[in-house]
């Protein structure tokens, strides 16, 4: 079952001295590619002892998952893989796949990354769990049944023996994770490896995840491998770092070692890189530049000397060994190690960090600059139908029920909130410029349900859009130049300048303007994010609309991003519409923040206020779940962890819809929560420029 409120980090393991479960020895693995042989993992080495959790971390592309295949056998037949895979004192590789099956999932298992491609769609998720315990122990069907289900609750799947009849489309992203852990732990495993098992879901559902994890560990007894490329989530979860880089471990170590002590530049440029909740709004990010290198063709020397500010002539001749620091388990693979050590230097010592930014309107006080976008009352709905000749409407879905806000001039509005809440939603319907369903949207003055043909194409121009996936939202047929230049022919700009044009866009966003020719596929993930941002400014817009715009990269190259958005916004005085889960980066990115919970706005304020003294339980929810990258505060913090699902849109709860999951409704009294029954809530003042849609806000610190 999830904690509920009050729910801690785990504190440092006490490993098993019998030894270890888990032994991996110089690991390599290869695949031949039309471009040559592509190294993807390069001597990686560790052990694992039973009650452990051994973190692995790293950009895209540095080997972390290959290595997790490897271990498991689950690499094609064309990899090509050496070294040595010992699990209790049983060497893996070499062994078929009949061997390997009887390993799989009894003595070792695996919560891959995506669990609707892991679970089969045609069978239910009992069943599929059910399969799991009969392969490996003499159990009937209907012991197996009555194990999944039991499996099922002890994951906190509510209802467990119904919802075992469910298919796995019937489940949540988060069930769904929940039901993968429960498959993992089915047969009482010596070894859990977890492949990214929080990505792509809601931070709430994330910290449910790693409590469902934590208990299926202390179930099972198992040794965790957790394979992850956010060090916030390894602060509260591990007990050992490995941080990967090129194929190989760039460092070894404690997780307090790690984020403590870093050795080694490309760990110090991750922690940096960081959004943290704990830090001041506004602060500019710590960006590693560049990108890694390609593992068909690496350079000499250190594979991250292109990008490290301290490197010197040994660095790009020989690569360095991975070799103890001054304590004997920490290990780092830099030349330079030992002067990072006597110098104490932190990602700002390293990494050179541009100045905040501010733009000059911040002077002018928010009530007295223009209103640049407003949405009142904005209701939106759809039908649900079933039936495929006579199609007949059985519900509606109510994604908005009255949301409410303005963006000023100069200024950022993050809406942030659960998948589901409506975020989307309310961009899309902005984004229309047409009229809605209720409400009313204002675009620099015009009123969107009055718009004529040439008034709306006029005032598109004021509206920028920036996507979350940035090689999803560029045509691959089209070169840079014509990416950029098409919003611009669309409205009429002469051939001449939108040359110039497209130049002055590439410069502005860091880009070469001799790039014009190249297409998408030839750029970085960031330098694509770029492009996509130089797309949104060609037209010189006064808003522009940020969609997830770096959930999509990895951490240290979202950190160059970021900082770009914020200079754009101060050098041309942009207003930003942000949407976005991660609150760590709305606090460095927002001036105010408006948080959604099903349709609804239940706070809005300046962040400082929002996020310095939240008043709905929704919203302090949302914060406690967010990791800090401090494995010392970690373990001291408390949580609240949500219980439950986010309630279905087609059927919303009476009166507050937050009251099924609210931790504030069990506290009060029996006459107070009635009134969370009966009563829709209202926006009520918590102080200046704060808002929130709760009966019982000035008892929060109850909840």
């Amino acid at each position: 079952m999830t904690a509920g409120a009050g729910a801690t980090a785990r504190e440092p393991t006490t490993t098993d001295a019998a030894g270890p479960v888990l032994q991996v020895a110089d690991l390599a693995v290869s695949f031949s590619t039309e471009r040559g042989l592509l190294r993807a993992v390069r001597g990686m080495s560790y052990e694992v002892r039973s009650g452990e959790v051994l973190g692995i971390v790293g950009e895209s592309g540095c080997g972390k998952s290959v290595s997790a295949l490897a271990v498991m056998g689950l690499l094609p037949t064309s990899a090509r893989v050496s070294g040595s895979v010992r699990f209790r004192d049983r060497e893996l590789l070499g062994l078929d796949d009949p061997q390997l099956s009887a390993i799989r999932g009894k003595g070792i298992s695996m919560v891959f990354q995506d669990p609707l491609s892991a679970f089969t769609p045609v069978y239910t998720v009992g069943a599929q769990i059910a399969e799991a315990v009969r392969v490996h122990t003499e159990t009937s069907r209907d012991q197996a049944a009555r194990r999944a289900a039991e499996l099922l609750d002890l994951v906190g799947i509510p209802d467990a023996t119904r919802r075992a009849r469910a298919f796995p489309h019937e489940f949540s992203g988060g069930m769904r994770q929940r039901a993968m852990i429960a498959m993992a732990i089915a047969n009482d495993p010596e070894v859990i490896i977890a492949d990214e098992p929080t990505t792509a879901l809601d931070v709430t559902i994330q910290a449910q995840v790693l409590d469902v994890l934590r208990t299926a560990q202390q179930a099972t007894g198992a040794a965790i491998v957790m394979i992850t490329h956010d060090l916030g989530v390894m602060a509260g979860v591990a007990d050992r770092l490995i941080v990967m880089y090129a194929g190989r471990p760039a460092e070894v170590g404690s997780v307090d070692q790690v984020f403590h002590a870093p050795r080694m530049p490309y760990t110090l440029g991750l922690l940096g890189s960081l959004p943290r909740l704990d830090a001041a709004a506004g602060q500019p990010l710590t960006p590693v530049e560049g990108a890694p290198p390609s593992l068909v063709a690496l350079p000499p020397g250190c594979p991250f000397a292109p990008r490290c500010p301290l490197q010197v002539g040994v660095c790009v001749e020989v690569e360095p060994g991975l070799d103890p620091t001054s304590a004997s388990d920490h290990l780092a693979a830099c030349h330079r190690s030992d002067e990072i050590e006597a110098g104490a230097l932190g990602p700002a010592d390293v990494f050179p960090v541009p100045p905040p930014v501010e733009p000059p309107i911040a002077a002018i006080p928010r009530e007295e600059r223009p209103v640049v976008l407003e949405v009142r009352e904005l209701v939106k709905s759809f039908p649900l139908t079933r039936g495929a000749l006579l199609r007949r409407r059985v519900g509606t879905i109510h994604a908005l029920d009255g949301v409410s806000f303005d963006l000023r001039e100069g200024e950022t509005l993050a809406l942030v909130g659960e998948s589901g809440s409506g975020k989307t939603t309310t961009v899309n319907e902005i984004l229309a410029l047409a009229a809605p369903m209720a409400g009313s949207v204002v675009v620099l003055g015009r009123e969107t349900s009055t718009l004529e043909t040439s008034t709306r194409k006029e005032t598109r121009r004021d509206l920028g859009m920036v996507f979350q996936d940035p090689s999803a939202s560029l045509d691959p047929r089209m070169p840079v130049g014509d990416i950029l230049a098409e919003g611009l022919r669309a409205h009429g700009v002469a051939k001449g300048q939108r040359r110039r044009r497209v130049g002055e866009l590439l410069g502005l966003v860091g880009l070469d303007a001799g790039h014009v020719s190249r297409y998408p596929h030839e750029f970085s993930g960031g330098q694509q994010q770029r492009i996509a941002i130089a797309r949104a400014l060609a037209l010189d817009p006064k808003v522009i609309v940020l969609d997830e715009p770096v959930s999509a990269l990895d951490v240290s190259i979202r950190a160059g991003v970021v900082n770009l958005l914020q200079r754009l916004k101060a050098e041309l005085g942009l207003a930003y519409l942000f949407v976005g889960h991660d609150l760590s980066l709305v606090r460095h990115v927002a001036d105010r923040v408006a948080v959604m919970h099903l349709g609804r706005i239940v706070e809005i304020g300046a962040v400082e206020r929002v996020f310095g003294d939240a008043a709905h339980p929704y919203t302090r929810a949302l914060l406690s779940a967010v990791p800090l990258p401090d494995p010392r505060r970690e373990r001291v913090r408390r949580r609240i962890v949500l219980e439950g699902e986010l309630p279905s849109p087609l059927d919303p709860p009476s009166g507050c819809r937050f009251r099924t999951r609210c931790p504030l409704f069990v506290a009060v009294e029996p006459e107070r929560r009635q009134r969370c029954v009966d009563e829709d809530p209202m926006g009520r003042p918590q102080g200046e420029d704060h808002l929130a849609a709760c009966h019982h806000a000035e008892l929060r610190n109850r909840g």
